[in-house]
């Protein structure tokens, strides 16, 4: 699977998605640009699934209109301390969800 980290988390996140092709907003270049267009950039890349702690987003999209789910980790902060934790159900809830979903992780 074709995984999209956004920018509020941090790089290391990337290693601990095991089994799966995962990219950053920065390594693509998509620093600063907002949840819409980043759908949108996501779903025209091939990206199957976008992972944040961005509690918003699914009140301001609508991901069903798009070919991407969006996984939504709710941890504490966004450092690694507190997201290590959720990747047993980041990772099953990656092999569960279809696209065009919002899942809460967490």
């Amino acid at each position: 699977m074709k995984i999209l980290l956004d920018e509020n988390l941090p790089h290391e996140l990337r290693r601990l998605i095991a089994g799966h092709d995962v990219y950053t907003c920065r390594y693509m270049g998509w620093d600063g640009v907002q949840n819409g267009a980043l759908l949108a950039r996501a779903s025209a890349a091939g990206f199957d699934a976008l992972v944040t702690t961005d509690r918003g987003i699914e009140y301001e999209q609508n991901p069903g209109a798009l070919a991407v789910g969006v996984l939504i980790l709710h941890a504490k902060s966004n450092g690694i301390r507190h997201l290590r934790p959720l990747i047993p159900a980041l990772l099953a809830a990656l092999a569960t969800s279809p696209a065009r979903v919002v899942v809460r992780v967490g």
